[in-house]
């Protein structure tokens, strides 16, 4: 079973019985013996219907990781309402495994299409992941993740970069 596979099936698990899934038999070493932050992203007819996910690992694999996440991302999205079953077979979705974050002292060491952007400013934290549709500019990018964080623009900020692996 894929990452997307494991995703889809804890979904419809999910919608179709309001319970979260056991691990399936038959998943790989990667998926069971690795540990990450783990986004688990919904699209509807190429708009986005769900994306919910953990910068730093908080379960025990990244199989679990992708579990959680994919519930959340389908019921739990503040900006969605919950995904129904006569929705299931219209979702496409992808997984980002994150690497691990480095912090960066300034925009020129950021690249839209090949790194994600952690934007804090004290306790306020906001991410958005690279290479998304219609964010074209790294100053585009931090200022999402810094309206996504509550962050003003006249607000210190401290900036982090990370590197995903993304499947589809």
């Amino acid at each position: 079973m894929t990452h997307v596979e494991l995703a889809l099936y804890s979904i419809e698990n999910y919608v179709k019985t309001g319970k979260t899934a056991a691990l399936p038999d038959g998943l790989s070493e990667e998926l069971l013996n690795e540990k990450a932050g783990v986004f688990v992203s919904l699209k509807k007819h190429g708009q986005l219907r769900g994306c919910i996910g953990t910068i730093m690992p908080t379960k025990a694999s990244v199989a679990e990781e992708i579990l959680r996440n994919a519930v959340s991302a389908c019921s739990e999205d503040p900006r969605f309402s919950p995904v129904k079953e006569n929705e299931l077979d219209e979702l496409v979705c992808s997984v980002d495994v994150l690497k691990p974050a480095e912090f960066v002292n300034s925009l020129d060491k950021l690249d839209v299409k090949k790194y994600g952007v952690i934007v804090s400013s004290g306790y306020k934290r906001g991410l958005l992941l690279p290479n998304l549709d219609g964010v074209d500019s790294v100053e585009e990018q931090v200022a999402i993740a810094m309206q996504k964080a509550g962050i003003g623009m006249s607000e210190t900020i401290n900036l982090e970069r990370f590197e995903v692996v993304r499947y589809t």
